[in-house]
């Protein structure tokens, strides 16, 4: 079973402040499709432990790498940053439909600044989505319609 993880960028939820609801919408989303996903874990916003997460999940082993929150353009939404440390090759037409259907469901879908790329030569895909409840839901279906493909092309399955 492909492994993936599910990390939910916030400073409030890491401080126990509030509850992480976003992550578990995408660990959900993710069992469904037949992943093996262990519960999110939670990091403070800011490049540094976006890197640091990232990073230790695509050692550990996963495929699939999914993000919620910090994609915004307040000072510490700064996923997009910590992400693009970690990848070796950006995937933007991903990124560009998850904006694309953010945007038609609310104008604020336009100021995600998610990204999406592969870790070479670990075979993983890493995806930013925006920390909001609706839009992990309605951006988890864009990640998971190509994911198993991608991963299979990181793995060298032909076309």
């Amino acid at each position: 079973m492909t492994r993936a993880a599910v990390i939910t960028v916030s400073d409030r939820s890491a401080a126990g402040q509030r509850e992480d609801v976003s992550g578990p919408i995408a660990v959900a989303a993710l069992r469904e499709a037949g992943f093996d996903c262990a519960d999110a874990v939670v990091v403070p916003d800011g490049a540094d432990s976006v890197e640091r997460a990232v990073t230790a999940e695509v050692v550990a082993g996963v495929k699939l790498v999914v993000t919620t929150g910090g994609t915004g353009v307040a000072p510490r939404d700064q996923t997009p940053e910590g992400t693009a440390r970690v990848i070796t090759r950006t995937v933007p037409g991903i990124a560009e439909e998850l904006r694309r259907r953010g945007a038609t469901e609310k104008p604020a879908g336009m100021l995600t600044r998610g990204v999406a790329g592969v870790v070479d030569p670990h075979g993983v895909l890493v995806v930013n989505l925006p920390g909001s409840p609706g839009g992990v839901a309605s951006g988890m279906p864009v990640v998971l319609s190509v994911a198993r493909h991608v991963i299979d092309q990181l793995g060298g399955s032909d076309h």
